[in-house]
Formats: structure tokens, sequence, C-alpha cells
């Protein structure tokens, strides 16, 4: 394993590239958006500068990482010799299917074809391809380059030497991988996700305020974040879009997305990325929205 394509410089993609390049491997982050690209290449700086910074990493060692890092648009050239590709691109099966099709057709016959999804199923995309035994989930915690957990993911056909060798590769990257079966939401977010749903359904239901919601699970259940703050740090949409997995998955009603997070969606309140969901990022950070808007 030395060459590693990225699909999709967004925060997940820019930090998945950012983990593998300050590893040592070659990088080559691919985004058909060039602004997208560019963004997601000065979040990697701005965030070795950081590192710089509190004295994790040299100047030198910055600068040596960013040089592992390949910009590139032209997908089929950014892939014609990876070895591994890490998917990484919206949560959205239509997305991800279209460009597991255009990975097996591009990819060398060898290639592990990896997605980051964080509910969507390996089974599925991994039938998009004519090496499925080669397909896996790869699923890396936000902010990449300081989570340790990689959820790996086995799909129904995945190879044990694809497992063993994705294993050895993330503990490479200083992670701690855990191995998974294929199931909607994994465990992360099958454990998660009705979590931080059920507080979107006590906030909608009136039983308390927001920031009383976050402040109980933080003091009382030593959450570092509270689950609202939380929802609002993974971005509203996604959230949405894996209480939609899980609901189509397992036709539970327990599963099905709160009205409240629905509308916040669909008004575009997705959180941070948005400046604007449960908390307002616009002004001070973390400054409450009016209780009315909940109401």
């Amino acid at each position: 394993m030395k060459n590693i394509a990225v699909i999709g410089a967004g925060t997940m993609g820019n930090g998945i590239a950012h983990t593998f390049a300050q590893s040592g491997f070659k990088v080559q982050l691919v985004d058909i958006n060039e602004d997208s690209l560019k963004k997601g290449i000065s979040t990697i700086s701005k965030n070795l500068d950081r590192q710089v910074a509190k004295e994790i990493i040299t100047e030198a060692e910055k600068n040596e990482t960013m040089l592992r890092i390949i910009p590139l648009s032209d997908l089929e050239n950014a892939v014609a010799k990876a070895d591994l590709v890490v998917e990484a691109a919206s949560e959205n099966l239509q997305i991800k299917t279209e460009i597991f099709k255009k990975l097996d057709q591009y990819c060398p016959s060898h290639t592990i074809l990896a997605t980051n999804t964080s509910s969507i199923s390996i089974t599925q995309l991994a039938a998009q391809t004519k090496r499925p035994e080669q397909v896996i989930g790869m699923h890396f915690m936000n902010p990449v380059p300081i989570m340790k957990l990689v959820e790996v993911i086995c799909g129904y056909t995945t190879s044990e030497s694809t497992t063993s060798t994705v294993m050895n590769l993330s503990e490479q990257l200083g992670k701690t991988p855990v191995e998974v079966n294929d199931y909607p939401g994994f465990v992360a977010n099958r454990i998660l996700m009705p979590m931080i749903n059920e507080a979107i359904e006590t906030l909608y239901h009136g039983v308390a305020g927001l920031q009383e919601i976050d402040t109980v699970m933080k003091l009382g259940m030593a959450h570092p974040m509270g689950p609202l703050q939380l929802a609002d740090f993974i971005g509203l949409d996604v959230c949405l879009a894996i209480m939609d997995v899980l609901y189509e998955g397992f036709k539970n009603p327990k599963y099905a997305p709160c009205p409240l997070l629905v509308n916040m969606v669909r008004a575009g309140k997705m959180g941070v990325k948005s400046k604007e969901g449960f908390y307002d990022y616009n002004e001070s950070k973390k400054a409450e929205i009016p209780a009315a808007q909940f109401a």
C-alpha cells in the first residue's frame, strides 16, 4: 500500500487525506469541484499549522506532508495507480453507486475500494463492481486527524485478505480499527443517531430547552459534547440521511426521524456547515438560537 486516492475533499475527505499523508503515504485528493479541492487543501494546511503551533509536528514535517498530497479533479487519472481508494463523497446512495461503478472501471485489478460511508450498505456498493471481495467500509470519525477509531465494515462478500489489509493499514495510521458487520448504521451510528434523534424529540416536545438537554448529557453522562451540539457538528443533513437509512433498513418506527430534524434540514439549517442549526454560529460561536424557533 503506497498510493492512496481519496474521493471527496470535504470535511471527511480532507481529514482522511491529511491522516494518510502525515503517515507517509502518497495521496491523490480528488474532487470534481475545483473550489472544494482548493478549500480542502487549504483546510489541511491550516490544520497542520495548528499541529506545528502545538509542537506536535515541525514545520518541515508539515511541508513534507503537504508535498505528499496531489489535488486532482480527473477521477480516472487520479486512481490509475491506486492501491487503495477511500470514497468520502456525500452520504447519498446514488452518488456513491456511480462512483463505485467508475472506480471498478478505472482502478487496477488489485485495488481495494473502501468507503467512508457512515450508514450505507457495503454489500450494496460492492454489488456495483466486479470485485465485491475487495470492497470494504473504512468509517473514520470526525475530526479524522484526532479521532482514533476506524470502523472497518465487512460486506457480505468482503474477503479475509481485504479485511486484514485494511485493519493493518488503519494501525499504520495510528488508529484503532474495530471490525463490524454490514447492517444499517453499523455500530457507531446505530447507537449514536437514535440517541441524537431522541434528544431532538425531547426538545420538540418541550421537555427541556436546548442548553438544558445538552448540559444533562454532558454533566450527567460524561459526554464531551451534548447531543444537539454534536448534531450541529456532524451536520443535520447527515444525521437525517443516516436516520432515513436506519428507518428504511429496519422498517421500525423507533428509527423514524423527528419532524423537527426534517424541517430544519428542509429550511437549510444544517448546523456548523451552514452557520446555523440548533445553535447559531454567525455572530458568536455557540450562541443559542431563540427557543421560539423550536416551538
